[in-house]
């Protein structure tokens, strides 16, 4: 497909999610680099007006940008699929379901992908002895947000209680999960398939809102310096859990490998960070792909797939 059958291409960005500043970026990034490989684009700050905004812009195909809720959780997508509008990246379904780290969960079990113990808890029926059998330590986090927002390492019974109060500030559930104590690694999935695994290397031991956003230090090393087949089991999980899931054409998988180079996965991002810092960028430059012909591909998937109700997989 050449770039001139694209159209116009809206890039959809902010949103109205905790992770709107993020989304900007990503959007900011993306349309950049779409003006530089010569296309027709325009960057659109939506919020709730995205019906008003796409019909006065009169786009031909949207550039998913947004992050978090509204943006990966199905329903931006259903709009843009009741709009009959192509756009990038995972359906309806789908979406909602990476999102939801607790359902995301229950399909890697019942797929036979390693992914850390956890239990689920409701704000008005916490209690702590019931999260105890998980032992210390242990993740803290809100069930449908990302960027590490909301998230706690918790050493100690002491801090349990101030951790949960934190995930509870973005909705009712949170998610308590056993900590893999090792290596933390991200693969990203382009066209259905894996891409180098990226180590990600943190000044402490937790890649939280900070480490991904605020700090200078932490590193980012593709490919991983693991063993071959290491980063043949992570690919291979990565690859599994975005087909679980439902996804199509790009995602990242994030996990966690421990000491003895057994593999978990935590969970699947549907709209990763799109900036040329960002990991799935990393990962496509370091087979080949700049972030310019990232971008091209996702929006050619868009164009030429046949579109689908349902696309995720029954178990």
């Amino acid at each position: 497909m050449k770039k001139g059958d694209f159209g116009r291409i809206g890039v959809l960005a902010g949103g109205p999610s905790n992770e709107r500043e993020i989304s900007l970026k990503s959007g900011s990034a993306v349309h950049k680099a779409l003006l530089g490989e010569g296309c027709d684009v325009i960057l659109l700050d939506v919020q709730d007006d995205i019906h008003d905004i796409i019909k006065k812009n009169k786009i031909d195909v949207a550039f998913i940008a947004l992050h978090g809720r509204f943006g990966e959780d199905g329903t931006v997508q259903k709009i843009l699929e009741d709009l009959k509008l192509p756009y990038i990246g995972s359906g309806v379904d789908a979406s909602a379901l990476a999102l939801d780290k607790a359902a995301s969960k229950v399909r890697f079990e019942k797929s036979g992908i390693p992914t850390p113990g956890y239990k689920v808890f409701e704000k008005d029926k916490f209690s702590l002895e019931d999260a105890y059998l998980l032992g210390f330590p242990m993740v803290v986090k809100p069930q449908l947000e990302g960027s590490s927002i909301g998230l706690s390492i918790v050493g100690a019974e002491a801090s349990l209680k101030e951790a949960a109060a934190k995930a509870f500030r973005y909705g009712p559930k949170i998610i308590l999960e056993e900590y893999i104590d090792g290596r933390e690694i991200t693969v990203g999935i382009l066209d259905d398939e894996p891409l180098p695994v990226i180590e990600i290397v943190t000044r402490n031991r937790v890649y939280d809102y900070a480490a991904k956003y605020d700090d200078p230090d932490t590193k980012y090393i593709v490919p991983a310096p693991i063993r071959k087949t290491e980063s043949e089991k992570a690919k291979m999980l990565g690859k599994r859990a975005h087909e679980a899931l439902g996804c199509r054409f790009f995602s990242r998988v994030d996990m966690m490998m421990d000491k003895r180079g057994d593999v978990f996965v935590l969970e699947v991002n549907t709209i990763p960070g799109m900036t040329e810092r960002s990991l799935l960028p990393k990962a496509a430059q370091a087979s080949g792909v700049s972030f310019g012909q990232l971008c091209i591909k996702m929006v050619e998937n868009a164009l030429t797939r046949e579109y689908k109700n349902e696309t995720t997989k029954k178990i």
